[in-house]
């Protein structure tokens, strides 16, 4: 899709909150390394046509052009994802959740789109939640159930979050850290 060296030369503003090579240090911003490139292209393009909500990514991809978000996306994706620290126990109630769902309340596995794994599936542009700072998944899914976070096809994310109660995207968060 887009040029890696055009990227690199085009990231020196993503390094304040996304780190030199896509791995955020701080948790409340998402590490973008190693994340599937189609999936980048997609929250950038987003974020500039107002699609996805954020003043911050807002402001910063505004005078980018169609070329440099498919540069900056190629770059990002080629980097590698740093690990995050792992509790010694899985969540249970997490686990079960990430692999089950909870079809009484209408709760799909979370594995069925990020899969088993957490890896994410790149062709339907379904994120890796693999190394994720904890902090960020567990705002998605908050912003997902309120509904301020509305660019998911199909409202698909927003239609699982708004069943999830406080507990639950604790525990989902709990369990992903451990993936």
């Amino acid at each position: 899709m887009g040029d890696i060296e055009l990227g690199k030369a085009k990231s020196a503003t993503c390094v304040a909150c996304h780190g030199a090579d896509g791995n955020a240090q701080v948790a409340i911003y998402p590490k973008i390394a190693g994340q599937h490139e189609g999936y980048l292209l997609k929250q950038l393009q987003e974020f500039k046509s107002g699609a996805r909500n954020n003043g911050i990514m807002a402001g910063m991809v505004a005078a980018l052009s169609d070329e440099d978000m498919k540069n900056l996306a190629a770059y990002f994706a080629s980097q590698t994802t740093s690990k995050v620290v792992k509790p010694e126990t899985a969540n249970e109630a997490g686990r079960k959740l990430y692999f089950g769902g909870d079809s009484a309340r209408g709760i799909t596995a979370c594995a069925a789109c990020h899969s088993p794994s957490g890896e994410g599936m790149q062709h339907a542009k379904f994120p890796a939640l693999l190394n994720q700072h904890g902090d960020y998944v567990k705002a998605q899914l908050e912003q997902f159930r309120s509904g301020a976070r509305g660019n998911d096809a199909n409202a698909m994310m927003r239609n699982i979050a708004i069943k999830l109660s406080d507990d639950d995207i604790a525990n989902l968060t709990a369990f992903i850290q451990s993936l």
